[in-house]
């Protein structure tokens, strides 16, 4: 996903024609893949002056159950309903299904974005 320019189509389906070349903040970078392990971040420049921290790896969780956050160990990802091949890789997404000490919780942040994993827990079916 490098390249994050306009789409090629019409929200109807017709075809949309390029009308210049690629532009630099149009270029997107390689996704962060974050995983279950020893903590390890990066930081970044984003547009602005700002930074992103972007967490590579991370073994620690906070899961908010009714009003409460705790911070947790992460055992190792149950779901991912991005991608399926992620489970198996222990990847961790937005809205990834981990088991922690605490129970089975939802990842509600963006670990390659903010650099941290909050989640909620759920009940087990």
């Amino acid at each position: 996903m490098k390249d994050q320019g306009r789409s090629q189509r019409k929200r109807t389906g017709g075809r949309l024609r390029p009308f210049r070349n690629k532009k630099r903040y149009q270029l997107g970078r390689e996704p962060a893949e974050t995983t279950v392990g020893e903590p390890r971040f990066r930081t970044i420049d984003s547009r602005g002056s700002n930074t992103k921290t972007r967490a590579l790896a991370t073994n620690v969780a906070q899961v908010a159950e009714g009003g409460e956050v705790s911070q947790t160990d992460i055992e190792n990802v149950v779901d991912n309903p991005s991608n399926v091949n992620y489970a198996r890789r222990n990847i961790i997404t937005k809205g990834a299904i981990i088991d922690t000490s605490a129970g089975r919780a939802r990842v509600t942040s963006r670990p390659g974005q903010t650099g941290q994993v909050n989640a909620v827990l759920v009940e087990d079916e």
